[in-house]
């Protein structure tokens, strides 16, 4: 394994390997369980990279799938010691999203749809605090400093000068017009939004009120896809005490139709940039700045 993996992409990729030998052998995770006296949710989460596993795990998973290869087993428990290494954003303490964070820091692209804020890779600091303080009434102020560090570092991939992450997100109108913070917060956000919409590896589309109904009204999520043919795409759908996860060809497949048709209904990127602008003044009058 590359030394620059983060353990998130380490994990899951050794969670697909033992998934594929437990199919060879003709398994079901239930089966496994109940060999290693242990649940079936924990087969699951080392098999989808939820967590963290151990060489033990390995070196017990692969004697029950019956693996004579002595190399192969060693190499899955390297690849195991590597996982448990920690990455960025361990160093912020307990973030509830490491795992999507992990796949974001790894991946190539990621399409998202927003339907209410601005997406948090092109948020400003002050949007990013308002929005955090708002959505988490009950927390501390070194608690929201916290996460809004943790946005600004995630940028730091739309920001890269060598392969950068390729964005391309799709905004409800109402994104724009929800007041968060005030208007001067709401001015710089918009202005700072067109100005990253210009960059050619982010395309950035306004979903107007007019258009109705539409592919997106159930809620926002990300397709994130990545540069190894190894790594199958995920879709990320943000839930307030639980995230989901979909890896499986049909669902992404699913969301992936239902993003180009929400692409089809948006303002071209020239369109979504005007009516960015046009809002961006109202604000700017808003505050007595025009």
């Amino acid at each position: 394994m590359a030394s620059n993996v983060n353990p998130t992409v380490r994990r899951r990729r050794l969670g697909q390997e033992l998934r594929r030998l437990r199919e060879l052998k003709g398994m079901t995770a239930e089966e496994v369980a109940e060999r290693l006296l242990v649940s079936q949710s924990k087969i699951s989460r080392l098999e989808n990279g939820r967590r963290s596993i151990s060489p033990r795990d390995v070196r017990d998973l692969c004697g029950v799938y019956e693996v004579e290869d002595q190399r192969m087993v060693d190499g899955l428990m390297e690849m195991a010691k590597a996982s448990r290494q920690q990455g960025w954003w361990h160093a912020f303490g307990d973030i509830p999203y490491s795992v999507y964070i992990g796949l974001e820091t790894d991946a190539e692209s990621l399409r998202v749809y927003e339907p209410q804020i601005v997406t948090g890779l092109l948020q400003t600091p002050t949007y990013a605090e308002a929005i955090v303080r708002g959505g988490s009434p009950e927390s501390s102020d070194a608690e929201i400093e916290k996460r809004v560090q943790v946005r600004l570092r995630r940028q730091e991939r739309i920001n890269a000068d060598k392969d950068p992450l390729r964005l391309w997100v799709v905004l409800d109108e109402a994104s724009l017009r929800r007041v968060v913070g005030d208007n001067n917060v709401m001015r710089e956000q918009l202005e700072h939004l067109n100005e990253m919409a210009q960059l050619p590896h982010i395309t950035v589309q306004i979903l107007p009120f007019d258009v109705g109904a539409h592919s997106g009204l159930a809620g926002q999520y990300a397709i994130l896809e990545f540069a190894d043919a190894a790594d199958s795409s995920v879709v990320y759908i943000e839930g307030v005490t639980s995230d989901l996860y979909l890896e499986k060809a049909p669902d992404v497949q699913k969301y992936s139709l239902m993003y180009e048709h929400l692409r089809a209904q948006a303002l071209n990127p020239e369109q979504s940039r005007q009516i960015i602008a046009d809002i961006a003044k109202e604000y700017a009058r808003g505050s007595g700045l025009d």
